[in-house]
């Protein structure tokens, strides 16, 4: 269900991007400089506008993955600190299964009498 509505949303997004890019193959100069234009320094001659409409759409997707993985920063030290935790309690509970067994695998240990079995005093 996950992989079909993957390829749903990445079909919806083909349906959008390829006619924008048809439409938009004429070429373009950016200019990155907004006090002077025309300064050549700064200024990217034709390059197809659709070009400039991804670059600018990955751009944007990349800075809010960095901001939205920044922002997780405190969820994922305390899942670290909670793995380390449970790891040495898995291997504490190993250790203490090892001593309370003997190499033929009962117990050394005494255990307390059934429920059941009660003797009168």
């Amino acid at each position: 269900m996950t992989r079909f509505i993957k390829n749903l949303i990445l079909l919806a997004i083909a349906v959008v991007l390829v006619p924008l890019s048809v439409a938009n193959r004429h070429t373009v100069s950016l200019a990155l400089n907004p006090f002077d234009p025309q300064d050549p320094r700064l200024t990217i001659p034709d390059i197809p506008l659709f070009w400039i409409i991804f670059a600018s759409l990955g751009c944007g997707i990349i800075v809010g993955g960095i901001g939205s993985w920044a922002k997780q920063g405190r969820w994922r030290k305390e899942a670290r600190v909670k793995r380390r935790e449970a790891d040495k309690w898995h291997k504490e509970a190993d250790q203490l299964r090892e001593l309370t067994t003997d190499g033929q695998g009962s117990s050394t240990t005494a255990s307390l009498p059934r429920p059941g079995n009660r003797t009168a005093a």
